[in-house]
This record gives C-alpha cells, sequence and structure tokens, in this order.
C-alpha cells in the first residue's frame, strides 16, 4: 500500500499540475485510451485540475463495450441451450443483447457462471465431462496470453467438451481508425500501459510516423496520470511527435515476449467488428487452424443473427472521443447501470458508467 500512496501523492501530482499550466499555450484535445484510466481520472477528479484548454476525451480502451453486438447476441444464445455452462466475467452479465442479457438468462434457469480466469473454465469442464463449457474470452492484449493458455492446457489436457466464443482486440487498429476519421478531435494520445506491459511501445511507433500523433505510455495512479498528460503536452507545445514511456516501471519497448508467443502460438490476426465503431481491419485474433476445436462459433451452428441496437444510445460516438456521456438524452434516467441501453454503462472500465458513478452528482 505504501507503493500506491507514493504515486498519490498530492504535493507532488500538484506540483505537476501546476508544471501543466506553466508551459501550455494552446487549447489540446488528448484522449486515453484505457477505460481504467478513464475510471481514475474521474474517480480522483483529475480532470477538474488540469487547465480548462486542455480537453480530456474518452477512448474505446473498455473491452467489455467494444465487444461486438452481433458476438453478445452469439453468446446468449450458447448460453440459452440446455447442455451448455457459459463462463464469463462478471462484467458480461448485464451487458445488453439486442433483446436480453445473460443475467435475464441466468435469473431464467440458465447455466452462466461467473469465473475469475479461463483456467477456472477449463476446471469446470473437466468437473462436467457430460456439459458443454463455454468460455467467453473478451478482452485486448492483455487477456490474451490467459485465454491462450487455456486453450493450451485443455488440449493438452484432451477436454474435448471444453470452447472459447473468441472476442480478443488490437489497441493500435483502433488508434488508427480514430486517427484516419475526418471527425476526430484527437491531438496526443495516453497510451495503456496495461496493455503495453505485455507487446510493449515498439507498436505504437508506425503511428506517430504516419499521424504525427504524440503518444504517452501511462499507467492508472494520478501520479501517473498527470505525468503522462504533462508529458504529451510538452511535445504538443514543442512540435514534436514521439513515444514516450511513462510507466517504465512496468512497461519495455519490447514487452513480455513469452506472452507474445503464447499469443501467436494461438491466435492469428483477423478484421473484428467493434461495438459502436464498425469493422477494423487487423484488429482482432482468431484461433488458429490447429486450434479450431475450440472455437465456440464453430462447435455451435448458432446461424444468423439479427441484432439492433438502441436507436438513443450514442456510445459509438462516445468511444471515438466525439461525445460525452453528458450529451445523451437518456444518460441517468432511461439509461442506467440497472437498466443500460448500452455496454459503456455496465462495464467497470465503461465511459458512461465512470461518469455515472463520479460526475453526475458533482454539481
Amino acid at each position: 500500500m505504501k507503493f500506491l500512496e507514493d504515486y498519490r501523492e498530492a504535493k507532488i501530482v500538484l506540483g505537476l499540475l501546476e508544471e501543466i499550466k506553466r508551459i501550455v499555450k494552446n487549447d489540446w484535445v488528448l484522449m486515453e485510451i484505457c477505460g481504467g484510466q478513464t475510471h481514475a481520472i474521474l474517480q480522483f477528479g483529475l480532470d477538474q485540475f488540469i487547465p480548462e484548454n486542455i480537453e480530456l476525451v474518452h477512448g474505446p480502451g473498455c473491452p467489455v463495450c467494444v465487444t461486438s453486438l452481433e458476438l453478445v447476441d452469439k453468446a446468449l444464445a450458447i448460453a440459452s441451450l440446455p447442455n451448455v455452462i457459459f463462463t464469463t466475467y462478471g462484467d458480461m452479465l448485464r451487458v445488453p443483447g439486442s433483446s436480453k442479457d445473460l443475467f435475464s438468462i441466468k435469473a431464467r434457469g440458465g447455466k452462466v457462471r461467473t469465473v475469475y480466469s479461463p483456467l477456472d473454465a477449463v476446471r469446470i469442464a473437466q468437473e462436467n465431462p457430460n456439459q458443454q463449457v463455454v468460455f467467453f474470452a473478451i478482452g485486448f492484449e492483455t487477456t490474451a496470453p490467459n485465454n491462450a493458455t487455456s486453450v493450451l492446457h485443455a488440449k493438452t489436457l484432451n477436454i474435448k467438451n471444453y470452447s472459447i466464443l473468441v472476442s480478443q482486440m488490437r489497441v493500435p487498429p483502433a488508434m488508427s481508425t480514430i486517427l484516419s476519421s475526418p471527425q476526430h478531435r484527437v491531438q496526443g494520445f495516453l497510451a495503456p500501459g496495461h496493455v503495453c506491459s505485455i507487446m510493449g511501445s515498439w507498436e505504437y511507433d508506425k503511428l506517430v510516423d504516419q499521424f504525427r500523433v504524440p503518444i504517452v505510455i501511462t499507467g492508472f495512479e494520478p501520479l501517473d496520470l498527470v505525468n503522462g498528460i504533462l508529458m504529451t503536452i510538452k511535445q504538443l507545445e514543442t512540435g514534436h511527435a514521439e513515444v514516450q514511456n511513462a510507466y517504465s516501471r512496468v512497461v519495455t519497448y519490447n514487452g513480455n515476449e513469452a506472452a507474445q508467443e503464447i499469443i501467436h502460438k494461438v491466435f492469428k490476426s483477423c478484421n473484428r467488428q467493434w461495438r459502436g465503431i464498425g469493422m477494423i481491419p487487423d484488429s482482432g485474433w482468431a484461433l488458429k487452424g490447429e486450434f479450431a476445436e475450440f472455437d465456440a462459433e464453430n462447435r455451435f451452428r448458432i446461424g444468423h443473427i439479427q441484432t439492433k441496437e438502441s436507436s438513443i444510445c450514442i456510445a459509438g460516438e462516445i468511444l471515438q472521443g466525439l461525445k460525452k456521456p453528458m450529451d445523451c438524452i437518456a444518460f441517468g434516467t432511461q439509461c442506467s447501470p440497472r437498466s443500460p441501453l448500452g455496454a459503456t454503462m455496465v462495464s467497470s472500465e465503461g465511459t458512461c458508467a465512470a461518469y455515472f458513478h463520479y460526475v453526475r452528482t458533482r454539481e
């Protein structure tokens, strides 16, 4: 705990904020990618302390939020089958599909279980050989090694009743898509520390070369975030654009190469649909052919899925930094954590959930 206290030391954080105020001369829009960073910024009120000419917008760094509606509906269809134990993280229970969610299926007697690791799901498959056990493998680069390991473990143990419904996303292609949009407002990025702890910082060099936008990798504590903002503003004010690592206690240039090896052993690159954003080329991972037997989409022939998003939810625009939750006419009324219209309201990393818990009562 003493370690954390060092990164929450008010005197140091306020000193960095004063330095930001001293050097900033122009108006800038920065995007923090990770939903965990969004929650920390709002929880600690950092957005209220930075100068008014720096605007923070919030990116698509919540894997629950960007899992496509089609995949959510497929999950619901599989979880409704009588011979299936459907396992998932708790965040996914309230994520709305086209007409229902996993929580409602569980309430009606469906065998939906929350787990803390995909290896928990493998164990459940061992204990229930007459049931099909499916794990909803969502996440960015951070969760990919564990999800891949579960497949390798099941293959080694010759477990035939385990499969995963894959929703693995990659962050850099999403950043490229945002920067390629003619509507984008982002002039600098706070990159996700946990993702970079796996993949390293090297992936972001190409983005800087192509778009000439500063990218600073940072963590999740107040000192991490304010220092990341300061480093980004210094680049912008001096006309520089490079990748900087403000989270060197966790992130290296090459990343965790052993974890990357596991990922690439099991997964291959694929196009991936992002909820609220659309199809992003090479932005996901899918199981390689030699592991196709563990692919729940192949195992369960669900057929054509017709999806239907809420007509008033603006989560897609929020995830691209074009709007904020307070711009939504349903925020806090028709849409709340108990009755969400979109995934951004129920995930522990969702932007709308952060605004609901930390911002809406500020006045």
